[in-house]
């Protein structure tokens, strides 16, 4: 005897309310076209069976499947969990499904991952990256639906973009550090990504404009407290009269502070310290962390109602949505 559960069927809600599965397919369609006491004991029966709604037939007859896919590089990261969020406050009120996906800032694996959210019929895409490979540009143009790349500027969008100006963000970041009379300035740099790279350009535009010579530290590696740390170590070796950082982002920098002040160095007499995102942690450490405000909750809530609304056939005049960034000074530097 087969004693595995059984998912319940349309046929199931039909028997216990005591009425034709077309009732119950007009009720999951339309609600309001059924009679109140029957959809009321339609929606008990639902409840009491647990059973759950087969997209599937409805995708493959209309042209909408009520979900949008999101590629996000990491999961646990603190600032794409609140993009996360952003997109999940807007698809909800919409009616729409966020079905996610995870990359590791790898071209290769985001390739396979929009295959996939492809296959599933998706109405539209929110991707965390700019630099796609070109089998994933074909893909999207074939696919002819709308794409939002989120967190950077791309100057050439596939179709919609929201994001901010890092290298601007970085220049003016640097620029203040500049004007507290800091003048060796290092920059630390992991992953290597898109929006690193870009912190790099204005790092470089900053102390260019002062006849400066820059100097970075850098590491394919992912970021965490840890490396932040063994950075600071190796930017002192190299350069023991360094008088600032530069961090690409708070967790560098929260661990090259706390290292920096375990050797003795004072922050910010002795050196100057700046991250990007501003994270609680930044917040918990004394001096507390300089950082830029990146408005991450924003984008993913803008990015899907500008998505949402391409779907919907509305007409978007500009394609590119800078929403900017702030500096928190804090007491680092």
């Amino acid at each position: 005897m087969n004693n595995k559960p059984r998912r319940s069927s349309l046929q199931d809600v039909a028997d216990m309310v005591g009425t034709s599965k077309m009732t119950i397919s007009r009720y999951l369609r339309s609600p309001e076209l059924v009679a109140a006491p029957t959809a009321q004991r339609i929606a008990d029966a639902m409840q009491a069976l647990g059973y759950i709604p087969n997209r599937v037939p409805s995708m493959l007859a209309n042209s909408r499947s009520r979900a949008i896919g999101v590629l996000l590089p990491s999961m646990s990261n603190q600032v794409f969990s609140a993009v996360a969020n952003g997109i999940a406050q807007v698809a909800s009120s919409a009616g729409y499904h966020a079905l996610y996906g995870h990359y590791g800032y790898d071209a290769a694996q985001e390739e396979r991952q929009i295959e996939q959210l492809l296959s599933f019929h998706v109405d539209g895409l929110v991707l965390s990256e700019s630099n796609h490979t070109e089998r994933t540009r074909q893909m999207l143009a074939r696919a002819a639906i709308p794409v939002v790349e989120i967190m950077d500027l791309p100057a050439d969008p596939i179709d919609l973009a929201v994001g901010l100006d890092h290298a601007a963000a970085a220049r003016a970041m640097v620029e203040m550090m500049l004007g507290r009379g800091r003048r060796q300035i290092v920059y630390l740099a992991a992953r290597m990504d898109t929006r690193t790279g870009q912190r790099e350009a204005g790092y470089r535009a900053a102390l260019a404009a002062q006849g400066l010579t820059p100097h970075m530290v850098q590491t394919s590696a992912a970021s965490c407290f840890t490396l932040g740390g063994e950075l600071m170590r190796q930017a002192l070796q190299e350069n023991p009269q360094l008088d600032g950082v530069f961090c690409t982002n708070d967790d560098i920098a929260a661990g090259a502070m706390l290292t920096a002040q375990a050797l003795g160095k004072h922050i910010p007499r002795d050196i100057s310290i700046a991250g990007v995102n501003h994270l609680d942690i930044g917040l918990a450490l004394t001096p507390q962390l300089a950082s830029i405000i990146t408005p991450r909750f924003d984008i993913g809530r803008i990015a899907c109602e500008r998505l949402i609304a391409r779907i919907n056939g509305e007409t978007l005049i500009e394609r590119s949505v800078d929403l900017g960034f702030e500096l928190f000074l804090g007491g680092s530097l």
